[in-house]
């Protein structure tokens, strides 16, 4: 059986972006469970679902914050997962504030981190990392690969008939 994804967001008002990441998720067939979670409102209950995620049956943990976005070092300083940071844009320095925070993590507590609201890309390489263990996940990441490529080349040529005409 395939191992699931865990989303955890930091605030109701993160979901808007981390939508992408579950719609994501879905269009891969990854399984997954989404919640709500504070590094500093509910710090016990956030340690508590991290400690236990491996046997619980998740691969990998994706966490969604702002600002001080503490949650995924949280999450990252109590379980031997793999946790990909979404650091999340705010009013007060667009976002900044959160990436500086879950980039700069101390030394063997990693937190792998995507762009600001870079819910979308967080979800792919939590399927990235399940594919090593999944042929039918690496199978479809190929195949989304492959589409990509082509629509590429696709507008490639559309330009290239378009310089003819300039």
């Amino acid at each position: 059986m395939s191992k699931k994804v865990a989303v955890i967001m930091g605030s109701d008002s993160d979901f808007p972006v981390v939508r992408s990441a579950l719609t994501e998720l879905k269009k891969y067939g990854v399984e997954f469970e989404c919640h709500i979670m504070s590094a500093h409102r509910t710090p016990a209950e956030a340690a508590a679902f991290a400690s236990s995620a491996a046997e619980n049956g998740f691969g990998v943990i994706i966490c969604a914050a702002g600002m001080a976005a503490h949650l995924a070092g949280v999450i990252a300083g109590n379980t031997i997962l793999p946790v990909i940071g979404i650091p999340m844009s705010s009013s007060v320095l667009d976002g900044m504030d959160a990436l500086l925070a879950t980039v700069m993590m101390p030394p063997g507590v990693p937190v792998a981190t995507v762009a600001v609201n870079g819910a979308k890309n967080a979800a792919v390489l939590a399927v990235q990392i399940l594919a090593l263990s999944d042929s039918e996940l690496s199978r479809r990441l190929a195949d989304e690969k492959q589409k990509m490529a082509d629509a590429v080349a696709k507008k490639d040529a559309a330009i290239q008939e378009e310089i003819k005409n300039v």
